[in-house]
């Protein structure tokens, strides 16, 4: 109580209408909270974010918007909400994209860690190298033999430059020692439909996205680019089952504008991570291709700029540019 009234007391004449933001924040949240999604709604990080802003909602007693903001691989949403209001209504969920812009596209008008407050890791969705069914490969040996037989004749399609898409082609790429050519889409839906129609020969794409479309026989899956089988597809090996060692996922994480109160940051580090553990959460994820696998703030950070190091060393090493 005594808190309280120093707050108001302190403000002179002008308390009722603007407390000090350490004020303020003692009944944070007080009004809805906004998540930026850098992709076009329909997609993974749409699907994901909406299942999580449902369930954060419900943990922090507010209602949570969501609010579509594609373009240039996230990073336009990125610079709309480092440039926010740090009051901890303002939210992004961001992707690999994140770590990868900065070598990708050059300068940006942000930066990719000074600028941003992580939240939490929420987890990742593995990608399987998929081609069409006119490609006589079945098997990620054939697929390498092929592509070394006819040099820049098999193409691959990503959802746009430097997404998960686009960087497991490149690596997979540069370690088989073959010329495949790259194809950029905005957004996985017309790379999707440029895949099934035959006008792409491969892609990397998540489970349940191909799910249907293996069970048709419209799309051939040759291997998943992680350390397990996926559940709904027993039968489709990993690429190091394959003799391919190779491990490829898109990965989601909440952040905010940088400097947020240590008060707004710690309610929204607690609420995703109880969101995280509930068993809804995880059957749901579960359901969309996505493996929960939680970080703390503190742990996050640490990840982002590891592969920021990491994904900088390779970009560059490849010459790999947005065109």
């Amino acid at each position: 109580m005594r808190r309280i009234l120093s707050c108001v007391l302190g403000a002179g004449a002008v308390a009722a209408a603007a407390l000090s933001p350490a004020c303020a924040q003692d009944g944070y949240p007080n009004r809805p909270i906004k998540i930026a999604i850098p992709y076009p709604a329909g997609g993974l990080v749409d699907t994901v974010t909406r299942v999580l802003g449902d369930r954060l909602s419900r943990a922090l007693g507010q209602q949570i918007i969501l609010e579509s903001r594609p373009g240039a691989n996230g990073s336009v949403a990125a610079a709309s909400v480092a440039r926010a209001e740090p009051d901890g209504y303002t939210l992004m969920m961001i992707t690999e994209g994140h770590a990868v812009n900065p070598s990708v596209f050059g300068k940006l008008t942000y930066d990719s860690i000074k600028d941003f407050t992580p939240i939490g890791f929420v987890g990742k969705s593995p990608m399987l190298l998929t081609v069409h069914p006119s490609i006589p490969a079945r098997t990620v040996a054939e697929y390498i033999k092929l592509a070394k037989e006819k040099p820049d004749s098999l193409t691959y399609g990503s959802i746009g430059y430097g997404s998960a898409s686009h960087l497991a082609g490149e690596v997979f790429r540069v370690r088989a020692g073959i010329a495949t050519r790259h194809v950029p889409f905005r957004g996985g839906a017309p790379a999707l439909n440029d895949l099934l129609a035959g006008h792409l020969n491969s892609m990397f794409i998540t489970p349940i996205i191909g799910l249907q479309h293996f069970q048709s026989g419209a799309l051939a899956p040759l291997a998943i680019a992680a350390t397990e089988r996926f559940e709904l597809l027993p039968n489709i090996p990993t690429m190091a089952e394959a003799g391919f060692p190779l491990e490829a996922a898109y990965w989601f994480g909440l952040v905010a504008p940088a400097g947020i109160p240590d008060t707004a940051q710690r309610k929204l580090e607690a609420a995703l991570a109880q969101v995280l553990a509930e068993p809804e959460t995880r059957s749901r994820l579960a359901q969309m291709g996505a493996v929960v696998t939680p970080m703390n703030a503190g742990e996050f950070g640490k990840f982002i700029a590891s592969e920021l190091t990491t994904w900088s060393k390779f970009i560059q090493d490849n010459n790999i540019k947005a065109e």
